[in-house]
């Protein structure tokens, strides 16, 4: 779809500015002539990206990051509400950060995917048993695990080998700072694939389980 001009970069001015009644009208301008997927695609999405990679590089702040990701859930859910047909709820997904408090690597990937219009759980910061018992539970097909330290990312084979035995498939998805270092690690803990940024996550969904992005 061929844009009239860019509004990705006002956009992401206003995020960063923490400026919620811009990034609206921003949005706004193009609301009688674009889906809301539209704008999601071509807007929210990518702005949301540049953001992530920002804060890797160090010139963004933690706290334009996340309010940034606040806001843009904000807005998603106006322009696309829970209850849209447009709203992909297939596969059934989860989002978590084991055993770590830093939870900012997992607020993006959320908001990306969830500006994509997918929704899925968020699970927050569990264990090992707890993210089990919560995976099985809600039936999760696609399993998103977070992870900065590398005692936390070593815990997904644990993960892994739970639900194996439970005999319930489940695609496993890892990413984090441990996983960008040692390119092998995903595979040493028997995750399917890793995401080393937030677009990857939309583009695994399709190679994992078919469903197109």
């Amino acid at each position: 779809m061929p844009l009239r001009k860019d509004m990705t970069g006002p956009f992401e001015a206003a995020l960063l500015s923490i400026d919620r009644l811009k990034a609206n009208e921003i949005l706004a301008e193009t609301r009688s002539t674009w889906s809301p997927m539209d704008q999601l695609k071509y807007v929210v999405v990518p702005a949301l990206e540049r953001i992530g990679t920002g804060w890797e590089k160090g010139r963004i702040a933690l706290t334009q990051v996340y309010m940034a990701g606040r806001i843009c859930e904000e807005l998603v859910e106006k322009i696309l509400p829970r209850e849209a047909p447009d709203r992909k709820r297939q596969p059934k997904m989860a989002i978590t950060v084991l055993n770590d408090y830093h939870l900012l690597g997992k607020r993006i990937v959320l908001s990306v995917l969830r500006a994509s219009g997918y929704e899925l759980e968020d699970y927050g910061r569990t264990d090992v048993d707890e993210l089990v018992e919560q995976t099985l539970k809600d039936r999760i097909e696609l399993l998103f695990i977070s992870a900065l330290m590398l005692p936390s990312a070593l815990q997904v084979e644990s993960v892994i080998k739970k639900l194996n035995q439970s005999e319930t498939p489940v695609r496993i998805v890892v990413g984090g700072a441990p996983f960008r270092l040692d390119d092998t690690l995903w595979k040493a803990v028997g995750a399917d694939a890793v995401g080393l940024d937030a677009s990857d996550a939309v583009t695994l969904i399709d190679k994992l389980t078919g469903v197109p992005s």
